[in-house]
């Protein structure tokens, strides 16, 4: 049973597992324009400010811009998260009378993203709780550059409060074990990507001109997953 709770990758069917994945993506793709690049940009410009990333030609600004120490961060802090809930939401399902607690997860995470999908309601960052504890630490990290400390700046980050966050880890919670929450959270921050690296590398003409356009394409990304999940939820009911 333990080992079941670890690695399985089929507990939501042959391709339930795949399908979450490319939902968590979009619902990241979305998110990093219209949520994460909000919330992230700071810390982002403020590193490639500190860098040094600006001088030394077009690819030596890229591999700036693609903050990589930054992003490993923020993958093994997301999917850590993933692999907790996963593996917790696969005990709790051997449990008696806890069968459905995968569908109630997906249908949870499925309303979340319908949420996001409305500009009033979309998520945004506490100023209290766990994110006051957190936010003094980070200015330490963005005082000059460093390949430790860009990753630490990412593996804190992904501990901050985040609506965005909540719903992705609702749904890797129903993935049916720690190993495959651990993937859908992985798929959810290599969607979240894109946006940080096109406002790392573009600055003031991503917030201009391309984030505009991209926050008007993500509401139907949001509803998109939003359906992809309440299908597995109602499959797995």
């Amino acid at each position: 049973m333990l080992t079941s709770c670890l690695h399985a990758l089929d507990a939501l069917g042959p391709d339930g597992l795949p399908a979450l994945m490319g939902a968590l993506f979009l619902a990241g793709l979305a998110g990093g324009a219209s949520h994460c690049a909000a919330m992230c940009g700071p810390f982002v410009l403020a590193q490639m400010a500190t860098g040094g990333s600006h001088g030394g030609g077009r690819l030596a600004r890229l591999s700036g811009a693609l903050l990589l120490p930054y992003h490993l961060g923020r993958g093994l802090g997301y999917a850590t998260l993933g692999a907790v809930a996963g593996g917790f939401s696969a005990l709790a399902t051997r449990l008696p009378g806890l069968g459905l607690v995968p569908s109630l997860l997906l249908g949870l995470a499925g309303l979340a993203m319908l949420g996001q999908a409305v500009p009033a309601l979309a998520a945004r960052l506490p100023r209290g709780g766990f994110g006051r504890l957190i936010a003094p630490r980070l200015g330490r990290l963005l005082q000059g550059p460093g390949t430790g400390r860009a990753f630490l700046l990412g593996l804190m980050l992904s501990a901050l409060p985040c609506g965005l966050l909540y719903a992705a880890l609702a749904a890797a919670a129903a993935s049916g074990s720690a190993l495959a929450g651990a993937l859908a959270m992985l798929a959810f921050v290599a969607g979240t990507a894109p946006a940080l690296v096109a406002l790392a590398l573009l600055g003031r003409f991503f917030r201009r001109r391309a984030e505009p356009l991209l926050r008007r394409a993500a509401p139907p990304l949001y509803g998109f997953n939003a359906l992809v999940l309440l299908a597995l939820a109602l499959r797995l009911a």
